[in-house]
């Protein structure tokens, strides 16, 4: 079992570890959920994105950790906190991507809040954001839900297109 980071109503979020490759497939290679990325993942793509996780632990001591549903002890998404490139600086992102049949259900607002809570209260910082793709609604709202507030835009390039993104920020003292 894999380091439990901290828990909510519903949900724990402990640490992802290799074990969780397949939960990770019913994820980033479902088409849908992946809309905001271009499309569903390959299995290597998906390997190098636990893999990055992994590092992110070893660097920062965070990064996407598994969203587990408590009632069913069953991974239905990840969230976490990762250190993210805007435009010519690094910034904290709270992240979150679930599982489709685990939509409109709360967990990814549940999940987020309690990401902010330990970024400000464990991690001591200044500032959390949530870089989020501009078709990306239920993402955007999730955000908004958390105390967010729309900051800025940038084009990033990924996959071969140019993608618009938003960056809601909230500050440690708001």
């Amino acid at each position: 079992m894999s380091k439990i980071i901290l828990e909510t109503d519903r949900l724990y979020l402990r640490e992802l570890c290799q074990e969780d490759f397949l939960s990770l497939c019913r994820i980033l290679q479902d088409e849908q959920a992946m809309y905001a990325y271009e499309g569903a993942f390959t299995d290597q793509e998906v390997r190098q994105w636990l893999d990055c996780q992994l590092m992110s632990y070893k660097k920062y001591n965070f990064g996407l950790w598994a969203a587990v549903l408590k009632q069913t002890d069953r991974m239905i998404g990840q969230c976490g906190l990762t250190m993210q490139k805007w435009k010519e600086m690094e910034v904290l992102e709270i992240g979150y991507l679930f599982e489709r049949e685990h939509w409109h259900k709360g967990y990814a607002t549940e999940a987020a809040q309690a990401c902010k809570k330990y970024a400000f209260e464990v991690l001591k910082a200044e500032e959390v954001c949530s870089i989020i793709r501009d078709t990306n609604t239920a993402s955007q709202n999730v955000a908004l839900r958390n105390g967010m507030k729309l900051q800025d835009t940038w084009t990033k390039h990924y996959r071969g297109i140019d993608m618009p993104h938003f960056r809601f920020t909230l500050q440690r003292s708001e």
